[in-house]
């Protein structure tokens, strides 16, 4: 137990497994599976902050195909006592079960508070939270209806995947590198969110993905926003070793 004091917290989101293609989603995958190996010995917790799929959906008795290198070391690392927290992304918002069942990790679906080492976090995907994008909103509302995701599992899986990658290649085509280009304080839904929620309430670290930018915000004397960037272009992540909570780059 007292060894266990000493371990650090981790923090990644965006994977995105699955686009734009096999080659380019199994190599991304590898990266992902050998920085969470190479934080076994150190790791307390694991918060991986949505969007490990590109696409992910748990039909009864199916589960989309693929993915058995992360799956399998996510597994490993909670049969070694290491808890992992995930977020449902705005890419696979629809679970329902298999990573609770089969590899022992909690689920969320809206953002969360957690108190570590004496200091108050507040950690989601990010989608949806703050001033505009409306039009996402409102499908984001049909997305989480369980009536809606009832009604989608009555399709083939080879049509339904098929149908939600199809989508998921145009929302990419459409924002295109707009993800790469830092807004200022001011125009950063999640920024001006997180200011929102400090009026109410103090937090001293909001940690969001689905940004895909890597970002480090001081929004006060004692808050900060920190935006875990993704592994598609960054290969950033979070640590907190119980003092310092800072963005860190995996060098493979």
């Amino acid at each position: 137990m007292a060894d266990n004091q000493h371990k650090k917290i981790y923090f990644l989101s965006d994977f995105h497994l699955g686009a734009p293609n096999y080659e380019s989603s199994l190599i991304r995958e590898k990266k992902v599976v050998a920085f969470l190996d190479s934080i076994k010995d150190t790791a307390k917790e694991i918060f991986i902050v949505g969007d490990i799929f590109d696409f992910w959906y748990e039909y009864k008795n199916v589960v989309p195909k693929g993915y058995v290198r992360l799956l399998g070391k996510l597994a490993e690392l909670t049969d070694r006592g290491i808890q992992i927290h995930f977020f449902l992304g705005n890419h696979d918002m629809w679970m329902s079960g298999y990573f609770e069942r089969e590899l022992n990790i909690s689920v969320y679906s809206e953002p969360k508070v957690f108190e570590r080492f004496g200091k108050k976090l507040y950690v989601g995907h990010g989608d949806g939270l703050g001033p505009g994008d409306e039009g996402y909103k409102f499908l984001k509302k049909i997305f989480r209806n369980p009536i809606c995701q009832w009604l989608f599992g009555f399709a083939h899986p080879s049509i339904g995947i098929g149908v939600a990658n199809y989508f998921s290649r145009k929302s990419r085509a459409k924002t295109g590198n707009s993800d790469e280009i830092f807004l200022g304080e001011d125009k950063e839904w999640l920024i001006i969110y997180c200011k929102e929620v400090l009026q109410k309430e103090h937090f001293d670290y909001f940690i969001f993905g689905h940004r895909h930018l890597p970002l480090t915000i001081q929004l006060n004397e004692k808050s900060k926003y920190i935006n875990l960037g993704d592994w598609i272009r960054h290969f950033t992540y979070a640590e907190f070793d119980g003092n310092n909570l800072e963005l860190k780059k995996w060098e493979d």
